[in-house]
């Protein structure tokens, strides 16, 4: 019964033999070998984007802070939701990588609207030199509370950003289970609703460890990559990334891993409704549920062999006296259904 994260599920099976299939022979490095080209093509085909620049990193936050110090210069800011990963899980590297360059908070929550946007940034430049500049919007699809921005607020956000003369980046990390919630394409939650730079992942949905980098706009392209490398983010064998995301678009595996992802979500959700002291942050949107339970509960589910984690309090925290607890229960492509049915059993008591 696994819910800590979908980090720590398995890989693919197809990913891992894609990844034996390219341990053969030689191959030129640093993104030179033709499995590269190939994988650049499909992503370009994926997004709608013919002329989009394709980059590999093995990480979240290689992709995250590279793609925003690539917009970003030392004397402007990121603008960002508080509940970020850019904010509160990636140990200031996006300020690291951009030189300096900080971060300032729009909204309350996971989420902000276009207003919101609007008027932060409006504030942002009536210092003249004494005060940061208007840099880049990064927005996290879904986001850290398993929440989705939809299309038109995508959009909205977009034409703020635009109309202050910046550019839209979206955290992609959970980017397939956002598609296969919205039920739309890879280009209408991305450049045609005004992204101009997207981190398509694939680490949490059944890779090793890989993350790709589009930048619709390929006139920073090479400022991109000169970071890349500058940051020890260019994989000298890095066939074994083109290799992982290979495997991850082929029969768009990619999305077949977020349906199941999300199916489980909901597998969960239905069965916890109506369980006496469960309720819901809100609804679940795609693979990841949060959830408030009575401390008797959380101890008989951990008793009982489940692993997930409260949201804001320590573990120890259920076997102290008090109210409900928030817990974050996140579902992978590969939970069986056997484990959340378990799960919810338990939690019946």
């Amino acid at each position: 019964m696994h819910f800590r994260s979908d980090n720590a599920g398995p890989a693919h099976p197809s990913v891992l033999e894609a990844m034996i299939a390219a341990n053969t022979g030689y191959a030129p490095g640093y993104g030179a070998e033709p499995l590269m080209a190939d994988v650049a093509d499909k992503n370009r085909m994926l997004f709608e984007a013919p002329e989009a620049a394709v980059y590999l990193v093995a990480t979240g936050t290689a992709a995250n802070s590279l793609a925003l110090a690539t917009y970003c210069q030392p004397w402007q800011t990121t603008y960002c939701a508080p509940v970020a990963h850019v904010q509160e899980d990636e140990c200031n590297a996006p300020e690291f990588f951009s030189g300096g360059a900080k971060l300032t908070l729009v909204g309350s929550g996971d989420k902000f609207t276009a207003d919101e946007l609007k008027a932060v940034m409006a504030e942002q430049e009536v210092r003249g030199v004494h005060g940061a500049q208007r840099g880049p919007v990064t927005i996290t699809q879904s986001t850290e509370l398993g929440r989705l921005y939809t299309l038109d607020e995508i959009a909205a956000i977009a034409e703020v950003t635009h109309g202050f003369g910046q550019k839209l980046y979206m955290d992609g990390a959970r980017f397939s289970n956002a598609v296969a919630a919205l039920g739309c394409s890879p280009a209408e939650m991305t450049w045609k609703a005004g992204v101009d730079a997207v981190s398509f992942g694939g680490t949490k949905n059944g890779c090793v460890g890989v993350e790709a980098v589009i930048l619709f706009d390929p006139e920073k392209a090479w400022e991109f990559e000169l970071r890349r490398k500058r940051g020890a983010h260019l994989f000298s064998k890095h066939r074994y990334l083109s290799a992982q995301m290979a495997a991850y678009l082929a029969d768009d595996l990619w999305l077949t891993c977020a349906r199941a992802a999300n199916a489980n979500c909901a597998r969960l959700a239905e069965g916890l409704k109506g369980v006496d002291g469960v309720s819901f942050l809100h609804a679940p949107e795609a693979n990841a549920l949060f959830a408030e339970m009575p401390r008797e509960m959380h101890r008989r589910l951990v008793e009982g062999g489940a692993g997930y984690n409260l949201w804001g309090e320590p573990m120890s925290a259920i076997h102290e006296d008090g109210g409900p607890i928030l817990a974050r229960f996140v579902c992978d492509w590969s939970l069986p259904a056997i484990e959340i049915d378990r799960f919810v059993e338990i939690a019946r008591g």
